[in-house]
């Protein structure tokens, strides 16, 4: 997602578990540890910050400037190798041509990844095979997978999404915030107990695309039935706990369990790690001011100072109570803890409403290494946190793709 939906409300208190009081200050010999590791984060909202009028992906920004917190400078500066690059289009209306618009939406946003590739090729490069992070990452290159939060621009045609495979498309949703077409969400009622017919298609289709299927912001019974019927490990791109933080987006300890037997990942959020609750005042001026400028919009530079100017105005005047860097470890190492090192990763949702107190962007990343190593993790435990769970799980899904397609006597490409 692009930001938090502002309407949506915390549901209970952060339960009392152990963790880190203050982000710890990575020793020199702990910042080369993670220079060493090949890090991936699998939820960077970043395609978003591409459309801004005069943003650029090359020079250094500031969170507390502009709110990004991703560009080249800060992904040099913490250590970020690259990750998916997601294809987010906010959810609307169900019919027909709202759905042709959203295809239309996703296609642009598609092309803008590409374009930032082509237009900055010593600093990225577009990667397809799960072996191809570790060769661009060697060659000083950022690596850019490309994902899909929310399947809505798909229609009624799951295998549309040959059309983003061919894009560089590996990993994909199915819904957001509300009920799709293709499944239920956490967030919203349930239309469908789970997966729709659509969605045990568009399942298939990953499958045999070798597209591994993420179930994050989708509903519990939508990730049974993923878990059930997926022919590959399913990973949930960027959630939370639901022992930390009893919310709809986080995941609970038995869904844990059962997501580890399978094979697959929980990459960690840094939104809802905690409850947080802020003032009415501040929820209803960020209310209007998204109302003023929905997410969905490609702004002009005047409407974008504008909006930023308001921002700056909000937080003056009612401060955001925000969660802090013990709030993303409890949930790292509660994961941890119940599903295994093989089965943990990041995916921070930066620029997407990620972000907290200690870890404001991407160049605060080597704080999480140090984390892990003083919670007792050893640098192979921390290398399959931050890629090796992630690249096992995309590598799985595309040998089950080969077999399928040597089975039907075709090949992808």
């Amino acid at each position: 997602m692009r930001f938090l939906s502002l309407a949506f409300a915390p549901l209970a208190a952060l339960l009392a578990l152990p963790a880190m009081a203050d982000a710890p200050v990575p020793t020199k010999g702990e910042r080369a540890l993670h220079e060493r590791l090949l890090t991936l984060d699998t939820h960077l909202d970043t395609p978003a910050s591409l459309v801004l009028p005069g943003w650029s992906i090359v020079q250094r920004h500031s969170a507390a400037d502009d709110y990004t917190q991703v560009d080249v400078p800060r992904m040099v500066a913490g250590g970020l190798d690259g990750g998916f690059w997601a294809i987010y289009t906010p959810q609307g209306p169900l019919d027909p041509a709202s759905t042709r618009a959203a295809r239309d939406y996703a296609l642009r946003r598609a092309v803008a990844i590409h374009a930032m590739v082509a237009a900055n090729p010593q600093a990225f490069a577009l990667a397809d095979r799960a072996a191809d992070a570790a060769q661009i990452a060697a060659g000083g290159r950022r690596v850019v997978y490309l994902s899909i939060e929310n399947a809505w621009p798909l229609g009624d045609d799951p295998t549309l999404l040959q059309a983003f495979y061919a894009l560089g498309v590996r990993i994909s949703g199915f819904a957001h915030f509300k009920t799709n077409q293709f499944a239920d969400s956490s967030t919203d009622a349930p239309k469908w107990d789970g997966l729709s017919p659509s969605g045990v298609q568009l399942l298939a289709e990953m499958n045999r695309l070798g597209v591994v299927p993420d179930l994050s912001h989708s509903s519990d019974a939508a990730l049974d039935d993923a878990l059930r019927l997926s022919k590959t490990p399913i990973i949930l791109t960027h959630s939370g706990c639901k022992a930390v933080y009893d919310h709809p987006r986080n995941i609970d300890d038995a869904h844990l369990r059962a997501l580890a037997a399978q094979g697959g990942v929980i990459q960690i959020n840094s939104v809802y790690v905690k409850k947080l609750v802020q003032s009415p005042q501040r929820k209803a001026a960020l209310d209007a001011l998204e109302q003023r400028f929905p997410e969905d919009r490609v702004l002009s530079a005047a409407e974008r100072a504008d909006y930023l100017a308001q921002r700056h105005a909000i937080d003056r005047q009612w401060p955001e109570v925000r969660a802090g860097f013990d709030d993303v470890m409890a949930n790292l190492l509660h994961a941890l803890k119940v599903a295994g090192v093989d089965h943990v990763g990041i995916g921070l949702d930066w620029d997407g409403g990620g972000g907290v107190a200690g870890l404001d962007d991407v160049a605060d990343l080597p704080k999480l290494t140090a984390a892990l190593l003083h919670a007792g993790y050893s640098e192979a435990d921390v290398a399959k946190i931050w890629s090796g769970n992630v690249l096992r799980v995309l590598a799985a899904a595309q040998a089950e793709a080969a077999r399928e397609q040597a089975m039907a006597g075709a090949t992808l490409r």
